[in-house]
């Protein structure tokens, strides 16, 4: 009986300490029908099928164990889906693979991760960062070139504090180069303050290039402003982006401001519509020389359930002085102006 007793004490211990630590399968696939017109140097129409309208697909192991007195150890791992094609969008978990810990003082972690700009700038942006018809990572601009926030960082530790009515972050990627620590680097600074209906924000950061041959680099400097303020059924949104870029070859640097109005209004308990505008304006170009785009989006959700929505949405993107562009913030423009029209589906699990 002693030895019964013993065996099922262990048992039991085992299972409170299995019990105390847990691994989450989680995920989001999200595709859609999308019309382009100017969809190539011919200005053809086109019509395809996407993955990723509201949101890119997914999926995650998110893990975490209870290591007592409110500290715990935690884990991710996630990569991205093409889904109309089934191939990963990259490395099989490009996206996060980190572990850490987290307590009082807050959360930090090592490994790869979305920036902390990225994480914060985030519910600033009405689109929620959508892969169509959202700006606010980078918008098309003259020659290419994308003026944007660093969405992703490898070889980081980053830091989170939540406070009462406030958070705080950091990020800082190791830039690995031998003999030169700030070649490569990534630095990240963000508070976010809320209070009753109204929110803002404000991050900081600083891109190295990897060096050159003289061992120096280009280095990005980005500032983003943000703010919300919620009615009640209609929620106000307005983002501003100061982006400067020093190229170590001497060249001219690369300058833009970027801003994007917009807001969320829910019309019946299923129904959300979402309405903004995003411009971005070239500086330190020739008259005449610069693209200075901009993005009007539109589009309408339903809720079919707390996991799965559907979608109709359509942007319309114009450029100055017979420069190209388009609605997308990652594909090339063939035009001066793109309309493009989406339906599509997404589901949570």
């Amino acid at each position: 009986m002693k030895k019964l007793l013993g065996a099922a004490t262990l048992v039991c211990m085992a299972s409170a300490a299995y019990a105390q630590s847990s691994v989450t399968v989680y995920g989001l696939i999200d595709a859609n029908i999308t019309y382009n017109n100017n969809g190539d140097a011919n200005k053809n129409s086109q019509f395809k099928l996407n993955s990723g309208g509201m949101n890119t697909s997914r999926f995650g192991l998110r893990g975490s164990e209870d290591l007592g007195n409110g500290l715990k150890a935690i884990m991710q791992l996630e990569g991205g889906v093409l889904l109309d094609t089934g191939a990963s969008d990259g490395d099989i978990f490009g996206r996060q693979a980190n572990v850490g810990l987290q307590g009082d003082f807050g959360r930090i972690i090592a490994g790869r991760s979305y920036s902390t700009t990225y994480d914060f700038i985030l519910p600033f942006d009405p689109m929620g960062y959508a892969p169509q018809y959202s700006w606010a990572t980078s918008g098309g601009a003259t020659g290419g070139r994308k003026d944007g926030m660093l969405t992703g960082v490898s070889n980081l530790l980053k830091y989170q504090f939540d406070g009462k009515g406030f958070k705080l972050g950091a990020t800082y990627g190791f830039g690995e180069v031998a003999g030169n620590t700030s070649g490569n680097a990534k630095y990240i600074l963000a508070a976010s303050a809320f209070d009753g209906p109204w929110a803002a924000v404000i991050t900081y950061e600083q891109n190295n290039s990897a060096p050159i041959a003289n061992g120096s680099y280009d280095q990005a400097k980005v500032l983003h402003l943000g703010t919300t303020y919620d009615l009640g059924d209609a929620k106000l949104f307005a983002g501003y982006r100061n982006f400067k870029k020093t190229m170590a070859s001497g060249t001219a640097d690369q300058r833009s401001d970027m801003l994007w109005l917009g807001v969320n209004y829910a019309v019946a308990p299923a129904w959300t519509l979402t309405g903004v505008y995003y411009y971005q304006d070239i500086k330190n170009m020739a008259p005449g020389a610069d693209a200075d785009p901009g993005l009007l989006a539109l589009r309408a959700k339903y809720a079919m359930s707390k996991r799965t929505d559907i979608y109709i949405a359509t942007g319309y993107a114009k450029a100055s002085n017979n420069k190209l562009t388009g609605v997308s913030r990652d594909d090339a423009g063939f035009a001066t102006n793109q309309t493009s029209a989406t339906v599509g589906i997404q589901h949570r699990f």
